[in-house]
């Protein structure tokens, strides 16, 4: 109840990203029920049937990419102050968040049921004249639990994704326990309770060594988790605005090579020239997602290279702080929009013309993984928000702030861009021979 009436009071804003939730699940259920029509229609390709069911993998993985991201972006979900004392804690609010997605596939994959059944006639009659009958296997009886549990993947895996990647965490990091020293070295871990009468010994209330874990008795400040700090300590060090790159730009590197070396290897004649193609592209894809952080970052740096002013300075530190968050979305773009090109380009040449169900997987690849990355963007701008106002009560001017917004936005697609054609254009180099 409380995951509807959250649902129902939630921002037209908030209600649009669930509906792309509801509407990525609804096709990535047809084109489940469309493989499953398929086998019912011929029995005897039982390996085309499984190929079909296992090019739904890619957009069965962009919905549930695009559901987690809506789910972490969710205001209405997020852990405020006050919230535990009524019962929402971290867990609950996570609860709510998983059953809000869930809610959202249910309702898209019931919709795509609905769409399956009509267009194999057996709510109105056939449509579109019979063309998809055939496809569909409109005159065999469907199976239901087939048909069930092929609906119910989307929905079970998006909620486990959701309920893994938001589940409570402890925001303090563990303590480190300095070890103990003896006379011939380290003798193990902590040391243990003072015994009953050491408070009076001497020298027990000296302060002790610096890497001994008790201090003085004598009163000194205390530090956040209440216990006491030793006098002269120094000030726990500010968070690091410069952070280093992230590390996947080496392996994403290594793994587009991969790639497209799988490519030109199902350029040849080969026993299994498609499984290499499909391997090459799971490469690369995997390779530009692991890029795509480092590439973003690279991408700050080049902005404040030179002499920058306020402009290129808040455009290039914004693209490094935000290099994990937006890099990965924009990865996934990337490799998206690098096969579609490639796709494109064989489409001309002796590869076979797409079908309605290749477009709507293509629709549902493309459009989720578009929305994941303006999903990512305000995750982005509302991580931003205390950065940014407290650049307005500094006296900056929101021109200023706009400028830099515009500049990240343009440089963004100046990077990327031509390296999407570039690993296009070596793609299908191969396969259009």
């Amino acid at each position: 109840m409380l995951a509807l009436r959250l649902t129902r009071a939630a921002r037209p804003a908030v209600q649009l990203r669930r509906l792309l939730v509801t509407a990525a699940s609804a096709g990535t259920g047809l084109l489940l029920l469309s493989s499953l029509g398929h086998a019912l229609a011929h029995p005897e390709a039982a390996d085309a049937a499984a190929l079909r069911l296992a090019w739904c993998a890619a957009p069965l993985a962009a919905t549930v990419y695009l559901a987690l991201a809506v789910a972490r972006t969710d205001p209405g979900t997020r852990p405020r102050p006050g919230l535990s004392a009524v019962g929402l804690g971290p867990a609950r609010l996570m609860a709510v968040s998983a059953l809000t997605t869930a809610l959202s596939c249910c309702l898209g994959s019931l919709l795509g049921l609905l769409f399956f059944l009509h267009l194999r006639g057996g709510l109105t009659g056939l449509p579109f004249d019979g063309a998809a009958a055939g496809l569909l296997a409109a005159g065999r009886p469907l199976p239901v639990p087939a048909a069930a549990t092929l609906l119910a993947v989307l929905p079970v895996t998006a909620t486990a994704a959701v309920a893994v990647a938001l589940r409570p965490r402890d925001p303090r990091p563990p303590a480190r326990v300095p070890r103990r020293f003896g006379r011939f070295g380290a003798v193990g871990g902590p040391a243990g309770k003072e015994t009953f009468g050491a408070y009076g010994r001497f020298g027990t209330r000296l302060p002790q060594a610096a890497g001994d874990g008790r201090t003085a008795t004598t009163a000194l400040p205390e530090t956040e988790g209440g216990r006491p700090a030793p006098e002269n300590a120094p000030e726990p060090p500010a968070p690091e605005t410069d952070a280093g790159s992230p590390a996947g730009l080496p392996w994403g590197v290594a793994l587009v090579t991969a790639g497209l070396a799988a490519q030109a290897y199902a350029g040849r004649p080969a026993p299994a020239p498609a499984l290499a193609v499909l391997l090459g592209w799971l490469l690369t894809g995997t390779g530009l997602v692991l890029a795509g952080p480092g590439l973003t970052h690279l991408c700050g740096r080049l902005l404040q290279a030179g002499r920058p002013g306020a402009l290129r300075l808040l455009a290039g530190r914004g693209l490094m702080a935000e290099a994990t968050r937006i890099g990965r979305p924009l990865g996934v773009v990337c490799a998206v929009a690098s096969a579609g090109c490639a796709l494109t380009a064989l489409s001309g040449g002796p590869a076979p013309a797409f079908g309605p169900l290749s477009a709507l997987g293509a629709l549902v690849v493309g459009g989720s993984t578009l929305a994941t990355l303006l999903t990512a963007a305000v995750e982005a701008r509302q991580y931003r928000a205390g950065s940014t106002a407290a650049l307005l009560r500094l006296g900056a001017r929101p021109a200023l702030l706009r400028g830099a917004a515009a500049l990240r936005a343009a440089a963004l697609p100046a990077l990327f861009g031509p390296l999407v054609l570039a690993i296009a254009a070596l793609s299908a180099l191969p396969l259009s021979r």
